[in-house]
């Protein structure tokens, strides 16, 4: 038998192998792109649970925080009968009323809102307050008796009475320290509500209130120019 004459498996065995395909079959190629879409969507719904969870924390830590202020609040009003506490809400109630159509306080009055208000600013100055208080609103009411418009400059004055008592000069009696005295004057707002919200009686509207605003998370307190020189009289005494 001549030598070109024998067959030669190992040749056409090569030849077979050389004809199978290469590349994997389209229905392998779409179950590993399903596989490594699964892996990314997995990978991205746990980076956005993260993130809210964060999120969450946050806002529990938050709330937590001005819960701890408060409740601090409501037991520092405790040694002032008559004062209430509702919430970020401080209402002096019958301890602090207006004649009709009057803006005046008496000294009574005056002592209370000056031995109170620097539990206010204790609050102010502690971590947390300094942390979460953006301001402290003194909102002045009315009753439903007269106009709209003189109720509410009526309202506005009773907060600015307010005003005027906690920055009476040193020797007013129970005088705010200075220090006291220039944070009233950083973080203080005033505001009018006229006959926005009534109680039951006339004289229970005429009322003066000091709500405490928070900052949001992620919110800076404004940060105010220096305040002026003190005003050595109330300026509604000079009307």
């Amino acid at each position: 038998m001549s030598f070109f004459g024998l067959r030669q498996p190992a040749r056409q065995k090569s030849r077979e192998e050389a004809e199978k395909p290469f590349w994997i079959s389209f229905s392998d190629l779409m179950t590993a792109l399903m596989v490594l879409f699964l892996v990314a969507m997995t990978v991205a719904l746990l980076a956005i649970t993260h993130e809210i969870s964060e999120s969450e924390r946050q806002k529990v830590a938050r709330d937590t925080d001005i819960e701890q202020l408060l409740r601090r609040l409501h037991e520092a009003a405790k040694d002032f009968p008559g004062v209430a506490v509702r919430g970020p809400t401080i209402d002096f109630g019958e301890r602090a009323r207006f004649d009709t159509d009057s803006h005046r306080l008496n000294e009574e009055q005056a002592r209370l809102l000056r031995q109170f208000v620097p539990k206010v600013l204790q609050l102010a100055r502690d971590p947390l307050g300094q942390r979460w208080l953006k301001r402290v609103s003194v909102e002045g009411y009315a009753d439903a008796r007269g106009s709209y418009l003189h109720n509410l400059n009526l309202s506005l004055q009773r907060s600015e009475r307010v005003l005027c008592v906690l920055l009476a000069p040193g020797s007013a009696p129970d005088a705010l320290a200075a220090e006291d005295r220039r944070l009233v004057r950083e973080i203080f707002l005033v505001s009018g509500a006229s006959f926005n919200a009534l109680k039951a009686s006339p004289e229970a509207s005429r009322r003066i209130e000091l709500k405490l605003e928070f900052l949001e998370r992620g919110e800076v307190r404004a940060t105010r120019p220096p305040a002026g020189e003190e005003e050595s009289r109330c300026p509604l005494d000079a009307r």
